[in-house]
């Protein structure tokens, strides 16, 4: 181990790293070399890399090498600064501060001003000739060090500053003079002795030791862990500590520190956007706790440093071909950049400015549309307000992250979560939310925060998680031991529900219409380039004309999956299927399905001309029969209210039949039991009925001049002579309608491959099959063993506990089912070459599993209106990447 090299040096023409060293240096690190290679001025200092915080987390020590090289680049350090640390002439101040090679904002830890005590402070005083600002650092180092590496609640910092501004009668931590911050430096110390048993460590080399480890340990803190598993970030990447010389925005009215984006992070505009403190150091920009200013006014107030700026931002983005998240400070008129990083932006704002970016020939199709991802895409189908809805708006705070959202007020994070389990929609009311509120956060539908600018917390996690957020709502009063919020004389209970417009600020009592917006715009452009590359087809599961006309809009591809079953549940078509089904024998069913005939032909013109020149897959019948039934308890109701009212006998004797026919009916697991292609075989008059609709409906449609693609799906095959059986009768009744209407149609019976022997024998089917549709949602259960309707019971507790990565029913399990999948095709088209392949359970909108359908030879996903978007972009990246990585 003695050549490796586990410490980079940066800030100076002895910079050692480069931007493509994110595995290794983290984001964070990569950049800040890649601007010192740049010329950019960046504070000296050195990485130490993502290596040493897996070797860390699994030995709990560190390689003798580590220790040297990081005392190596002190050294390196002091003499390119000219400062000494420890020193307490011209000390040397570091900050240490975690970077991920993927940005986690707020999640994991940093400590400012290392390398002050009782001795560095006097020192730093006198060469400064400030001696407010150095006990100002010196309080914060204490308070961040107390937090980030003691262990120690922040609060109780903060109670005792809030005290002494209280005794003081100041209300700004600024406003507190150098012998009111030395009193606080001693109760500061004193809070830590209370709290640790041992004195607040003098010596600079153990400070730095400890703030290291905390930084390494802070990447399996509960909020980092709960932000990898939400973003997919894998645990095993580590951190890297980056160790940065201490530049000061606290030096008085010429110093300030600020947080930018070189464009609008809400909504893609080419404008720069952020903000800045005069007198303060980075965590006052991002925690509230002093309202901010907008960047644009540091023109007036630092001219200078604002045009150095602006050159540097321009420079940067052009650099990264990116939007850039970029952090400042300015010492006593000097500006020195002490971060820069992708931005995180909203859903719209990736859009917009992945387009602007094409236009503006700073990047190509095939970068923008990776730049977006598909969940942003969701996101951007989330709703907004009604524009025709009528309220009145309770109070206005920023519109810190953009959208709508309705739910029920909580103060807590953990009641968030609590309350999102039980499938409550919440708002999160917060003073302020810090990286604690992680889960809460992501639990609400959005969150409304009484403090904090368009850079806190709360406003960059919401945007990152695509979630309404309404920011630094002053109007709002808080009372934690009521569970209360007000507003002027109104009073918000925990609970109540509210409404949050993140686009405009506007916090609103009560429920207010939502609707979801269209694709058009930005959005209509991304989709057609990713329409260029896609080579799958994407289609849509649609059980009515307006839910396919949704999918039209949206660029749905044909269906592929109707559910029949869904047409039947209306209340004027309920009493015929119940004649169907408790029919005793085949003459009054047939009766019964001459009432369903009319209907289902009609069901089916209307979704055929939504589809016109599109392929519709039609599933024929598919319920578990006792949806359909009256339920026992229900008859015994009825039977108790007509003996009741003195009814006659034969209304009795009527009742209690069907009570025993229906008791007859009874499966001990209907899911398993009477139903698909079951229930076709042994009453084949059922599927006869259904198939002479959808050929009656085609044949019309046809004749009328529109050109219908019906495709017929025989489902839950397990053998292939369940197919063949059913597959005959249809034939016959498909070839006797079109002869009857003189017209003919090219239409293709297939089958849903939705059990694991269906798979396995899909080379048998295949010769009776002219398609396959995967129904992965089904072929999920069989193959886990899973009931979709009672494994959330116990799913949570499976992935929370990592037994299972993801819900398989919401992300395709590829090991398994997707096994499944894969011989599946290559069994079908072993037989049949031509054999056109799709899947339409849920998964066909979840991206992973749609990059993992194209990698093994899918013609096509299916999914609902939704998430078709979703679908096609997917589709578009599992090509690219496929090339990326050939």
């Amino acid at each position: 181990m003695a050549d490796n090299k586990f410490v980079y040096f940066f800030g100076n023409e002895e910079t050692e790293g480069k931007n493509s060293m994110k595995d290794l240096l983290g984001g964070k690190g990569a950049n800040l070399a890649e601007m010192a290679n740049l010329g950019i001025p960046v504070p000296p200092g050195f990485t130490i890399t993502t290596e040493v915080c897996l070797l860390y987390l699994d030995k709990g020590v560190y390689p003798t090498e580590v220790i040297d090289q990081i005392n190596n680049a002190i050294l390196k350090l002091e003499k390119v600064t000219g400062k000494k640390f420890g020193n307490n002439e011209n000390p040397l101040l570091i900050s240490v501060r975690s970077g991920a090679r993927v940005s986690m904002p707020g999640m994991m830890d940093t400590v400012l001003n290392l390398g002050l005590n009782d001795d560095t402070v006097a020192g730093l005083a006198k060469k400064t000739g400030n001696e407010r600002f150095a006990y100002d650092s010196y309080r914060r180092f204490l308070t961040m060090f107390g937090d980030v590496v003691l262990d120690i609640q922040h609060h109780k910092f903060e109670s005792a500053l809030s005290e002494k501004k209280q005794k003081l009668g100041v209300v700004l931590d600024t406003d507190l003079n150098a012998d009111a911050l030395k009193g606080l430096v001693e109760t500061f110390k004193s809070i830590i002795r209370d709290e640790t048993g041992k004195d607040f460590p003098q010596d600079p080399r153990k400070q730095l030791q400890m703030a290291i480890d905390a930084v390494f340990n802070s990447w399996n803190n509960q909020r980092a862990i709960t932000y990898r598993r939400l973003n997919n970030i894998p645990g095993e990447w580590g951190t890297a500590v980056n160790v940065q010389s201490m530049v000061y925005g606290n030096m008085g009215e010429t110093s300030g520190t600020g947080v930018a984006f070189t464009r609008d992070p809400a909504t893609g505009d080419k404008r720069f956007f952020g903000e800045y403190l005069m007198n303060a150091q980075g965590e006052d920009v991002v925690a509230g706790i002093r309202t901010p200013e907008s960047i644009v006014t540091l023109e007036n107030t630092m001219p200078e440093s604002y045009a150095k700026l602006e050159e540097i931002y321009k420079k940067l983005e052009n650099h990264f071909s990116d939007m850039q998240d970029i952090e400042f400070t300015i010492e006593e008129g000097k500006l020195f950049m002490l971060q820069t990083r992708a931005g995180k932006r909203t859903a719209a704002a990736a859009l917009k400015i992945a387009v602007d970016m094409v236009n503006e020939g700073l990047i190509d199709k095939r970068t923008a549309l990776m730049r977006v991802s598909p969940e942003q895409i969701d996101r951007l189908l989330h709703p907004t307000i009604d524009s025709q809805a009528e309220y009145e708006v309770l109070a206005t705070g920023l519109p810190a992250s953009p959208g709508a959202a309705v739910g029920k007020v909580v103060f807590t994070a953990e009641h968030a979560e609590e309350m999102a389990k039980n499938n409550e929609k919440v708002i999160l009311v917060r003073t302020e939310t810090s990286p604690e509120d992680i889960g809460g956060m992501d639990a609400a539908q959005g969150i409304l925060t009484v403090r904090g600018g368009m850079t806190s917390h709360a406003a960059v996690v919401a945007r990152g998680m695509g979630k309404p957020c309404v920011a630094g709502c002053g109007a709002v009063s808080i009372d934690m031991s009521s569970l209360t919020f007000t507003v002027c004389d109104v009073t918000v209970n925990e609970g109540d529900y509210v409404t949050l417009d993140g686009t405009t600020g506007a916090l609103i009592i009560g429920e207010v219409d939502l609707i979801t917006p269209t694709v058009s715009g930005e959005l209509d452009v991304l989709l057609s380039w990713a329409d260029e590359v896609r080579e799958m087809g994407v289609r849509t599961n649609a059980d009515t004309p307006h839910d396919a006309q949704v999918a039209r809009e949206f660029g749905a591809e044909g269906i592929g999956l109707c559910r029949t079953e869904h047409m039947f549940f209306g209340e004027d078509r309920i009493p015929a299927v119940r004649d169907m089904i408790l029919a005793e024998d085949t003459n009054v069913r047939k009766a019964a399905l001459d009432k369903l005939l009319p209907m289902q032909k009609e069901d089916f013109m209307g979704i055929f001309k939504v589809m016109e020149g599109y392929p519709v897959t039609i599933r024929l019948l598919d319920p578990p029969l006792h949806e359909f039934l009256p339920k026992h308890e229900e008859l015994a109701d009825k039977l108790r209210a007509v003996e009741a009212a003195g009814g006659s006998s034969k209304e009795m004797e009527d009742i209690k039949r069907l009570m025993e026919r229906v008791d007859s009916m009874v499966e001990t697991n209907p899911m398993l039991g009477h139903r698909g292609c079951r229930l076709g075989i042994t009453y084949p008059e059922i599927y006869k009925m259904q198939v002479q609709a959808i050929i009656e409906a085609a044949c019309e449609l046809k004749s009328s001049g529109m050109d219908i693609v019906p495709e017929i799906m025989v489902p839950l095959i397990s053998h292939v002579n369940e197919l063949s059986s059913a597959k005959k009768d249809l034939v016959e009744v498909a070839e006797s309608v079109m002869a009857k209407n003189g017209v003919k149609l090219d239409y293709l019976v297939g089958t849903m491959i939705e059990l694991p022997r269906a798979a396995l024998t899909a080379d048998q089917i295949a010769k009776e099959a002219e398609f396959f549709s995967f129904g992965t949602n089904d072929l999920t259960q069989t193959t886990f063993g899973f009931s979709r309707d009672d494994a959330g019971k116990f799913l949570p507790f499976y992935i929370e506990n990592s037994i299972l990565t993801n819900d398989p029913f919401a992300v395709l399990d590829q090991e398994g089912v997707g096994e499944l999948v894969r011989i599946g095709i290559e069994k079908g088209r072993s037989t049949r070459p031509d054999l056109k392949i799709g899947i339409c359970g849920e998964h066909g909108g979840e991206p992973s599993s749609v990059k993992f359908g194209y990698n093994i030879g899918l013609n096509y996903v299916s999914c609902s209106p939704f998430r078709v978007p979703i679908a096609r972009l997917s589709a578009a990246q599992a090509v690219i990447e496929k090339q990326d990585n050939s």
